[in-house]
């Protein structure tokens, strides 16, 4: 049997007009897939059900965050090796930077973005990945940025620290499926919003992301059937047994 969280189902979605299941539809849709919310309300049209885009937006921006919250805690343990990377992002034409981080299995721990990438932002990177984590690694992976090991010597002395370019690919290719969305959202507006969206962006859309060309066709089923199912279990506010 599946227990109850602390917000019911009925608490949360009190006062909407339509039912749970097209409220959670229109999230996963969303931040699963490169769509706008004119797509949604289309697709949503097709299928019989008049949802304003408006409204749409409005349930992602309520139930998004929430919906990735309970996703970080029923993620996967940790692993003990971390790679870090960080991209440029321009908003308004002010250059930002996104520090990202993913372990050995490719699932993201955190992320942050921040206006520079000097010795202080490596260092605030850091303890939030440790917050997040609840422990240090056994190894990092960075590229050369000389920021990564300034902070390592303050935050993470005994941690082994590899730095090289090509050591690196995993989180860099990683960061493919936020170009993507940058793209389609023809950038983002400013650092809050980035940092919202992207944060509540990694959580769903890692949970679908398997490492397909790894996978025989079965396997790819079951794992697809139990996120599928952890995702339901998320909207309804209640947790997996």
């Amino acid at each position: 049997m599946w227990e109850a969280e602390e917000v019911s189902s009925s608490e949360r979605y009190r006062r909407h007009r339509f039912p749970i299941e097209v409220a959670e539809h229109c999230v996963w849709l969303y931040f699963r897939f490169s769509l706008s919310y004119r797509n949604i309300e289309e697709m949503m049209a097709v299928r019989g059900v008049r949802v304003t885009y408006e409204t749409v937006r409005e349930w992602c921006q309520k139930f998004g965050a929430l919906y990735a919250s309970q996703l970080r805690k029923s993620r996967p343990r940790i692993g003990s090796k971390w790679h870090l990377d960080e991209v440029f992002l321009k908003m308004n034409g002010v250059q930002h930077y996104l520090w990202r981080a993913v372990d050995e299995n490719g699932v993201t721990i955190d992320i942050l973005v921040q206006p520079k990438r000097d010795r202080w932002a490596a260092l605030r990177f850091f303890r939030r990945l440790l917050c997040a984590a609840g422990g240090a690694p056994r190894v990092i992976i960075t590229d050369k940025l000389r920021s990564y090991a300034a902070a390592k010597r303050w935050i993470l002395p005994e941690v082994e620290h590899r730095q090289s370019r090509y050591l690196n690919n995993r989180c860099e290719n990683s960061h493919q499926p936020k170009r993507t969305r940058e793209r389609q959202m023809k950038r983002f507006q400013s650092p809050e919003q980035a940092q919202r969206f992207l944060s509540t962006f990694e959580s769903i859309n890692t949970a679908f992301r398997f490492r397909r060309h790894l996978l025989s066709a079965a396997s790819y089923r079951r794992r697809l059937t139990h996120a599928l199912q952890l995702w339901r279990a998320t909207a309804l506010g209640v947790a997996l047994p």
